[in-house]
């Protein structure tokens, strides 16, 4: 299979603060995909996911109050989404959508 031109691409600089927040971002996305009903998984993994989703969003929390607190104020979406895009977030926020 053949990756996508920006999986390809370097990850851009980011600050340390800037790259937990997109992990834990991440991590709420693939928790809430695996909550999705549409998926039609079991009850248990949904509930493994949402009891994770908790952790995930505290975690989250926690990165943009330390990018506030080191004076990290702006968001700098165009990076930022290069940065999500270098690592799969389409194909997961995809994961999130109910089928046709």
């Amino acid at each position: 299979m053949r990756s996508r031109p920006e999986e390809d691409a370097p990850l851009p600089a980011l600050t340390s603060a800037e790259a937990a927040t997109l992990d834990q971002y991440l991590a709420v996305i693939d928790d809430l995909a695996r909550i999705n009903p549409a998926r039609g998984q079991h009850v248990y993994g949904a509930l493994r996911a949402a009891q994770a989703l908790t952790a995930h969003a505290a975690a989250l929390r926690d990165a943009l109050t330390l990018m506030f607190e080191r004076g990290e104020v702006e968001v700098h979406a165009e990076t930022l989404c290069r940065a999500l895009r270098v690592l799969g977030a389409d194909r997961r926020i995809a994961q999130l959508h109910l089928p046709d």
